[in-house]
């Protein structure tokens, strides 16, 4: 019984007029107005440094990330890409980052080290 109205409502086998339809509907128009914001921020990279400095070869940069602190692990494609576009150098290689939290725990920047 209770597998059956599970089926109906995942492959939504309920006709138009039904009761049951316009309760689905319901539930997702409810979900789309009252999901909170931050549900749905990645935090993505600002591309612009913040901070950098030179230690021989290597370097160190400081990117800001966009909008509201993440709490999500950053995208090594990303990092690199925003690394590259900063400096402007397209053969340039991320050895590795750290990201930089606020006192709740989100992540406001990552200091990148990078080498040329």
């Amino acid at each position: 019984m209770l597998l059956n109205v599970f089926k109906k409502v995942i492959f939504w086998s309920y006709p138009r007029t039904a009761w049951q339809y316009d309760v689905l509907c319901v539930a997702i128009l409810a979900f789309v107005f009252l999901t909170p914001k931050g549900w749905f921020e990645w935090g993505e990279l600002a591309c612009a440094p913040a901070h950098q400095s030179a230690l021989g070869a290597a370097q160190k940069l400081l990117i800001r990330t966009a909008g509201a602190a993440s709490t999500s692990q950053p995208d090594a494609h990303e990092i690199e890409r925003c690394a590259r576009k900063i400096t402007g150098e397209p053969d340039l290689r991320v050895k590795g980052w750290r990201e930089q939290r606020t006192t709740d725990g989100r992540t406001v920047a990552f200091e990148v080290d990078i080498e040329r």
